[in-house]
């Protein structure tokens, strides 16, 4: 059965996931990287959700499959800005293992969704 809204697909509300558990890490960030890191994985995470649903919205196969890409470079972007994090110390491997694990299955998931567009 294919899904009638983006709501109802589950790329959309892992990335929805994704979004709030960023807004809730980056809430625990110092306030000097409100320019910096917090503004950029913010933006990368809600990034993803939302280019779903726009892709979705444009109701042609082929431009949700190049939505779905871009969501998917936010996804990489977004792991990246993880990796940095703790390379300035500001978090830890083990407080980010649930974030990695969530953003690789969501990667994952819009991968072999669009294969199948």
């Amino acid at each position: 059965m294919a899904a009638k809204s983006y709501k109802e697909l589950r790329i959309w509300q892992t990335g929805k996931i994704i979004v709030f558990e960023i807004y809730k890490l980056t809430q625990q960030l110092p306030s000097h990287e409100q320019f910096g890191l917090i503004s950029q994985m913010r933006r990368a995470s809600v990034s993803i959700p939302v280019n779903i649903a726009e892709g979705f919205g444009r109701g042609q196969p082929k431009e949700l499959k190049r939505f779905l890409h871009i969501a998917l470079g936010s996804c990489a972007e977004l792991q990246t800005l993880l990796e940095i994090l703790q390379d300035l110390n500001y978090a830890q491997a083990s407080d980010l293992t649930f974030l990695f694990d969530k953003i690789d299955h969501e990667s994952r998931m819009l991968m072999n969704y669009s294969q199948c567009l």
